[in-house]
């Protein structure tokens, strides 16, 4: 993000006292590095500045920097931020940048979802905590998938049924505008990724018994009928979170959607359909397709598959 306009820098300089912080970096990324079309105007605070130069604003990322009170007024805020151009462009995995996130104890921010991979990889290299925005369906990639799974790495609180609206200098060049005017952008399947505990990762579902379920589930798709079996695992499809049979003994497939709502004490995962990226003991072998699953002939969205942690 930019960080003259980023809501991100602004925030943490705006409670760099409250949060006890000792110092907060931002960067930016270098105009000319991004996607052609977007368009570019330097800050008035950066045109007044006698550092400014008309080369480097279009082809150097910038570097904020909050450690100290410079404006005078006995406070440390976003008035006393400072700030110089990068050596380079600015893009993560510059040694420049590099250098910075091994200086940091914990990274936050709104990676481009086209490199999420890369850059979460770029983090687990370097050990540090984080907090980043991210697609859901990055829940179940094979780069992801195992540290959700090894407890490394687990979903942030947020985002309300996993949509995010986010403010944007770049409207007229989004193609997800919310309200014209207002210069929000609407991103569906959105959701915090962080290895940062939070106490409501720990909070147990309330669940219902499996007869309970299909007596009074509000959803038509449980409420009198059954759960259904998948053609080539060996586990029941529960369409809904809210739907998990607090009795079953099994595995269960549930939605991902799911893991916001996952404490590892009461649940364990066992894998997912994605990829195949779960033990061979789950697939049924007379099905010789196992990269989504299957009901009756009909493939399923992907699912995560869990069993009650009284049963492991």
């Amino acid at each position: 993000d930019d960080p003259e306009w980023s809501n991100f820098t602004k925030y943490f300089a705006q409670n760099f006292e409250n949060f006890g912080l000792k110092k907060l970096m931002s960067t930016s990324y270098a105009p000319n590095s991004k996607p052609k079309g977007i368009p570019y105007q330097p800050a008035l605070f950066e045109l007044e500045d006698e550092q400014f130069d008309e080369t480097k604003t279009q082809s150097n990322g910038k570097i904020f920097t909050l450690t100290r009170d410079i404006s005078g007024d006995k406070r440390i805020d976003v008035d006393d931020l400072e700030w110089s151009y990068l050596e380079g462009d600015g893009d993560f995995r510059s040694d420049e940048i590099k250098a910075l996130r091994d200086e940091a104890d914990i990274i936050i921010t709104n990676p481009p979802f086209s490199l999420f991979k890369q850059f979460l990889a770029w983090l687990i290299e370097a050990q540090k905590q984080f907090v980043m925005v991210g697609n859901q369906n990055a829940i179940t990639y094979k780069e992801v998938f195992p540290l959700i799974k090894g407890n490394k790495m687990w979903l942030g609180k947020g985002f309300h049924r996993s949509m995010a609206h986010f403010y944007t200098p770049y409207v007229p060049h989004s193609k997800w505008i919310e309200q014209e005017g207002d210069n929000i952008v609407r991103v569906a399947g959105v959701q915090w990724f962080t290895n940062l505990e939070h106490g409501r990762r720990h909070e147990p579902l309330a669940l219902m018994t499996k007869a309970d379920n299909l007596k009074f589930s509000k959803h038509k798709e449980v409420r009198g009928a059954e759960y259904k079996n998948y053609d080539n695992y060996d586990a029941i499809d529960v369409p809904f979170t809210d739907a998990i049979p607090s009795d079953h003994d099994g595995v269960m497939g549930v939605p991902i959607t799911f893991l916001t709502k996952y404490s590892p004490e009461q649940f364990e995962i066992i894998g997912a359909s994605d990829n195949g990226a779960v033990d061979e003991m789950l697939k049924l072998p007379h099905f010789k397709k196992h990269n989504e699953p299957y009901i009756q002939g009909k493939k399923q969205y992907k699912r995560i598959f869990i069993r009650s942690r009284k049963d492991s």
